[in-house]
């Protein structure tokens, strides 16, 4: 559905805005028992599909340089068609800011692949490189996101400190270490046209141990990510936390593995039907029957479909409650119960459209899924919330995250 790169975001994207719609109305006073806010996404297909277009337009003629004015112009249309107890979420980053951020990844991008060209060990090095600035970006980038987003006048901030960053990340790079050591020892052909030279067992034993270190440190690594963000927003006084077990997400991973086999075997027997009805009414010697290449194309879009119908849409709609049902703080426990029937029916209708249409549909499927996914979020308050307007007055919660968002000007849609 991510088909033009200039009008989607990352899970940061998704977490700032579900973050900043289960805040509570400063409104009400403090009421005697806990109360329940809804979000609403008010945005339509036809409004959004003209800001998409132009922006797609501008960001081919700048060669992709629009790209950051592109994405201000998306998130403010979006948090400004998020209401939260009827009021809206407001963006406030300046897209010259972020057009820092995006050089900086195109300057990376530039490194990598020209060093490539040169040496195995250049581009070893600008992989490494990458990787040491990269939980510093990330950081960066929560900050800038949160910092930016208001609601009633009140900004949000990020908190996180940079060594948690690093600590968050390590689980990810673990494997990777693994795999570029494998790139760089990997024996090369001396000469032009040689023939490939097969690696030694122990290094073959070192990509195995990779890929099985990074399927087990997946769990880790996603429940330490989402904790540091998930930890440390701050509204008004308040700071989130994640009160979820590492547990949980091994069950998660699990249940995402399990559903993969599930529709890969769903999937392996439609195409096998197809293929079988269709040798069945092939003679042996004679040509191909004319529907032979459109089945193979059907049994291969069946296996895409069942794919984006059902293991995406179980992945997300358990990930979105698996966090966003478990972040609370002192005055706050936010709540998600985000189906996956209506998310997995709404993947493949957008899936399909975006196909049949060539891309055309696709403003109108980015508000539909934003509609269904922020509407399964409610936020359950108790306590005084005019605490929430004092601590908003003194303006604790715009110092640090905005200075340093605003220092680094960075977003790149984490």
């Amino acid at each position: 559905m991510h088909h033009d790169t200039t009008e989607h975001g990352g899970d940061a994207d998704a977490s700032a805005t579900m973050f900043a719609a289960t805040q509570p109305s400063t409104l009400d006073e403090s009421p005697t028992s806990p109360q329940r806010l809804s979000v609403e996404f008010t945005g339509s297909g036809s409004e959004y599909f003209r800001i998409w277009l132009v922006n797609l337009l501008l960001s081919i003629v700048t060669l992709s340089l629009y790209r950051p004015f592109a994405k201000a112009r998306r998130l403010a249309y979006f948090h400004g068609n998020t209401l939260v107890g009827g009021q809206p979420l407001g963006f406030h980053g300046n897209p010259w800011k972020m057009l820092r951020g995006y050089l900086l990844m195109l300057a990376f991008g530039a490194v990598y692949f020209t060093s490539g060209r040169f040496s195995p060990m250049a581009a070893g090095a600008a992989i490494v490189c990458g990787a040491l600035l990269w939980p510093a970006l990330w950081r960066a980038s929560l900050q800038f996101r949160l910092a930016n987003t208001s609601w009633r006048g009140v900004r949000f901030s990020f908190g996180g400190s940079l060594g948690d960053a690093y600590v968050a990340m390590l689980p990810a790079f673990l494997p990777w270490l693994g795999f570029l050591a494998f790139g760089l020892l990997m024996p090369r052909p001396d000469a032009d046209g040689a023939a490939p030279v097969a690696p030694p067992p122990g290094l073959m034993a070192l990509l195995g141990a990779s890929f099985v270190a990074a399927a087990v440190l997946f769990p880790l690594s996603l429940a330490w990510v989402k904790r540091y963000q998930h930890g440390h927003y701050h509204y008004a006084g308040e700071q989130t936390r994640l009160d979820v077990g590492t547990g949980r997400f091994y069950i998660f991973a699990l249940k995402i593995l399990g559903v993969s086999l599930l529709a890969l075997a769903v999937a392996g027997a439609v195409f096998a039907t197809l293929m079988t009805v269709t040798l069945a009414s092939h003679t042996r010697g004679s040509a191909m029957p004319p529907w032979f290449m459109p089945v193979m194309i059907l049994g291969s879009l069946s296996m895409y479909a069942i794919y984006f119908a059902l293991v995406m849409p179980f992945a997300q709609s358990r990930l979105q409650n698996l966090v966003w049902g478990h972040t609370r703080s002192q005055a706050l426990r936010c709540h998600s119960q985000l189906k996956l029937w209506p998310m997995g029916t709404l993947t493949l209708k957008n899936l399909l459209l975006v196909i049949v249409t060539l891309g055309l549909y696709w403003p109108f499927a980015a508000v539909a899924m934003a509609r269904l996914r922020l509407s399964a979020i409610s936020v359950e308050l108790d306590g005084d919330l005019s605490q929430w307007r004092a601590s908003a007055a003194g303006g604790q919660n715009d110092a640090t995250g905005d200075a340093a968002g605003d220092f680094f000007g960075i977003d790149m849609g984490l």
